[in-house]
């Protein structure tokens, strides 16, 4: 049998083939035309959702440091980072998913046992396709695949049960993707998708109790490290054939067995992933539009109420409820905020909505949110669970002080895919979040180029993305063409 580094080498001249091998000829059978007028919306909307939380992310810190670091390590400018330079492809994708994922305010996809954020792998495709030239069209097929390869992953091999992050999954998806974008055969990609998930088993410990930078910049390193793979794999670089079911492989030593069958796969996973209505962990979305429309339909302040309850599925009990992934009282940092379903809760009591500002260091250490935090109990229900994921449930008691009691029960919220998220309503979001760091005819002009990427070269939205600027409002040119 021919080896994947052989010149004639084709995947289907195997008697059997290996699980990378079909997933490879998925990836290179997928195409612009096997996408539905729907999933092109979706991809549209999740693209500038994504883009907008990476617009409103410049300057952050951690980002910030990131981007010191590929200054002062260089790099062939053949993709752009976003806010302006360049730098390698893989250098990019680092720093532009790290602009995605930085506010935790992209896009989700809920498995019963697995939770990912599908739009993290814009920043390796969106470096991919310009360094490719790419249309605009192939990126979307690009991201398309991306998507459908981490939900299903995410659907039949679940990881975090076992102690491994959602990355581990991410890391056939963001290869895949990046195949794609570049054009790879059958071989390469497979080549590239064995090698980055060979290499890219993460810790749950990076979610985990105490939580650090590492939370928002563990997908941005798979990222970078999948979009390396796949230009390994470009040059003629092999990977293990075996990388699913071999001797040691992903479902023997992790994931255990499972079956997917690429042919019969389509491309519209995208249209079951949720978009996030408020700045905030996922699993908390139903229960904050449910607290805030206490807040907004009945007369109370802060200092009226005596306790919050809230009720809610497993999963989200677990991962930002104080239960298996540690206690969720004691709030400090930016990261700990955003996966404190108390802190979270109390916040959109105290100030009506949950943004960016809502994670300032100095409002995170104010006594008015440390205080109601610590009023705020959340407890898992067995009936709750069971209707987890096909709807997001809450339920929520506000006990005031005298007796007084408002409740509401919610099961899915605006964003979720039984109530998904109009392009008006995107835009908008993408609007308020990067006001501050694109002038209004530059707003208008990505959103312009996103709502017909389609009909652009890919290297055109790059130019614009070029323009954003943290801190201050920046000027727009002509639109991409």
């Amino acid at each position: 049998m021919a080896g994947w580094s052989e010149p004639g080498y084709r995947a289907e001249e195997e008697e059997v083939r290996t699980e990378v091998a079909r997933l490879a000829g998925f990836v290179t059978r997928a195409s612009y035309e096997d996408l539905s007028e729907d999933a092109v919306l979706q991809l549209r909307i999740r693209v500038l959702d994504a883009l907008g939380c990476a617009i409103g992310a410049l300057g952050a810190e951690p980002v910030e440091m990131i981007r010191t670091l590929v200054r002062e390590l260089g790099g062939n400018p053949l993709a752009t980072m976003i806010g302006g330079e360049k730098t390698a492809p893989d250098r990019a994708a680092l720093y532009n998913s790290a602009l995605v994922r930085y506010l935790d305010y992209n896009d989700s996809y809920l498995a019963r046992g697995e939770t990912c954020h599908p739009s993290d792998n814009l920043g390796a495709i969106l470096a991919a396709c310009e360094y490719a030239g790419a249309a605009g069209s192939e990126l979307l097929t690009a991201l398309a695949v991306s998507y459908q390869v981490q939900c299903r992953l995410s659907d039949v091999a679940p990881v975090r049960s076992k102690g491994f992050d959602h990355t581990t999954q991410g890391a056939y998806a963001v290869a895949a993707g990046a195949a794609k974008a570049l054009a790879l055969d059958e071989a390469r990609c497979a080549n590239a998708i064995a090698i980055s998930g060979t290499a890219n088993n993460a810790l749950r410990v990076t979610r985990t109790g105490r939580l650090s930078h590492w939370k928002g910049l563990a997908y941005p390193n798979t990222a970078s490290s999948g979009l390396h793979a796949a230009l390994l794999a470009r040059q003629g670089i092999t990977g293990p054939a075996e990388v699913f079911e071999g001797n040691k492989g992903f479902m023997e030593a992790i994931a255990g067995r499972f079956t997917i069958d690429w042919e019969a796969e389509d491309l519209e996973a995208v249209r079951k992933t949720i978009v996030k209505k408020y700045n905030a962990e996922i699993h908390s979305q139903s229960a904050l539009e449910g607290i805030l429309e206490l807040r907004a339909n009945h007369g109370f302040s802060a200092s009226d109420i005596e306790r919050v309850e809230l009720d809610t599925f497993d999963v989200a009990y677990n991962i930002i409820g104080g239960g298996e992934e540690g206690d969720k009282s004691d709030v400090r940092t930016k990261e700990e905020a955003d996966h404190s379903l108390p802190y979270m809760l109390a916040v959109a009591l105290l100030d009506g909505e949950v943004g960016p500002g809502q994670y300032r260091p100095e409002r995170i250490a104010r006594r008015d949110v440390q205080s109601l935090l610590r009023r705020v109990s959340v407890r898992p229900d067995p009936e709750l669970s069971a209707r987890f994921p096909l709807e997001m449930p809450a339920r929520i008691r506000i006990v005031l002080t005298g007796g007084r009691t408002l409740s509401t029960e919610k099961k899915d919220y605006e964003g979720f895919f039984t109530r998904p998220m109009s392009w008006s309503q995107v835009s908008a979001k993408f609007e308020k979040l990067v006001a501050e760091r694109c002038d209004a005819s530059l707003r208008r002009e990505i959103i312009d180029a996103v709502a017909h990427l389609e009909d652009i070269p890919v290297r055109g939205l790059a130019d614009l993305l070029s323009r954003a600027r943290a801190g201050k409002k920046q000027g727009a040119a002509s639109r991409a063409s």
